[in-house]
């Protein structure tokens, strides 16, 4: 794989919040704590649905999958941030780089298409109640998974790799907290026109057909709710799929504010801001969001809590 091409720039510098140096300790603190916060919650997700055998059901499988992506994201970019603000800029190789643009576009398709497949989910379990054991079986489930997993791969390979061919032979500071596709493209010294179109196309294709396998999968959920004779039973229902689409909504909104804006749209600063809502925000609260919102996911983590204490006192 051919990671530079015809370029002198070895190495970049990542800027950060560089305009605010006065902020440069608080905000140290806080980006710490929201890191250590969003690891915790999103462990203790992914050891709750291990442990805890009546969770082994595609919606919490699923769940526990968004949580390895949101726990990626973030030990992906949240270091190198804390580092930035210790730092006021940070030096980062070509290479290194790469590997964090990869597994930021990994990570963030991966996110994108299970975000959707978890909509499916809602939807067969919903509406089609008595079929949804042969609906979504065990074969399924893998195949959706892995096809999220698979998606995520392929274009964080394209997309990188052929960010990466491209010639850096001017300013080496990339006005941003971490190696994202657009302010990285910025530096390159030859045309980007044809990628640029891909990029768009690739992004629309990645945000927009799992966003609409959500909002056809929620529309039938819509009618089927209104359908049901007991008030409970809507309420059941709709609690059920609030968590998921409130995480639709933090996601899909601040990423296509990202991804989909016009290049000179916003201002550097701006452009920061919207990266931290999907990158920080995002990991942060949906282990907050489901765990708050789903009944067995509470009663797991009681159980499993007394289990602990339980032992502590033998």
């Amino acid at each position: 794989m051919k990671i530079q091409n015809q370029s002198s720039v070895v190495e970049f510098i990542l800027l950060g919040f560089s305009n605010f140096p006065g902020l440069q300790e608080q905000l140290f603190v806080v980006f710490l704590a929201v890191y250590l916060v969003t690891l915790m919650g999103n462990v203790i997700v992914i050891v709750v649905i291990s442990l805890e055998q009546s969770l082994h059901v595609p919606l919490y499988l699923f769940l526990q999958n968004l949580s390895v992506v949101d726990m990626g994201i973030s030990v992906v970019i949240m270091p190198v941030m804390l580092v930035i603000l210790s730092t006021e800029k940070m030096r980062i190789s070509t290479v290194g780089c790469f590997a964090q643009m990869y597994f930021i576009l990994l990570f963030g398709v991966t996110e994108c298409f299970l975000l959707g497949v978890m909509a499916y989910d809602r939807f067969a379990a919903i509406c089609s109640p008595l079929s949804y054991p042969m609906i979504m079986n065990k074969m399924v489930f893998v195949k959706l998974v892995t096809f999220s997993w698979v998606s995520g791969i392929t274009v964080a390979t394209v997309q990188t790799t052929w960010v990466f061919n491209f010639p850096f032979c001017g300013s080496n500071e990339i006005n941003h907290l971490f190696c994202e596709t657009p302010p990285v493209l910025e530096l390159a010294c030859a045309d980007t026109f044809l990628f640029e179109i891909y990029a768009f196309t690739g992004t629309i294709l990645t945000v927009i057909v799992p966003f609409l396998l959500i909002l056809l999968s929620y529309i039938r959920i819509l009618f089927a709710i209104l359908k049901m004779p007991s008030t409970t039973g809507r309420q059941k229902v709709f609690s059920t799929c609030a968590s998921h689409l409130t995480s639709v909504t933090l996601f899909y909104g601040t990423a296509s504010m990202t991804y989909l804006q016009p290049k000179s749209g916003y201002s550097p600063e701006t452009k920061k801001l919207m990266s931290l809502a999907y990158s920080l925000l995002t990991p942060l609260l949906n282990p907050l969001i489901y765990s708050l919102r789903h009944s067995e996911m509470k009663r797991a983590l009681m159980k499993l809590w007394r289990r602990k204490v339980n032992l502590r006192t033998f």
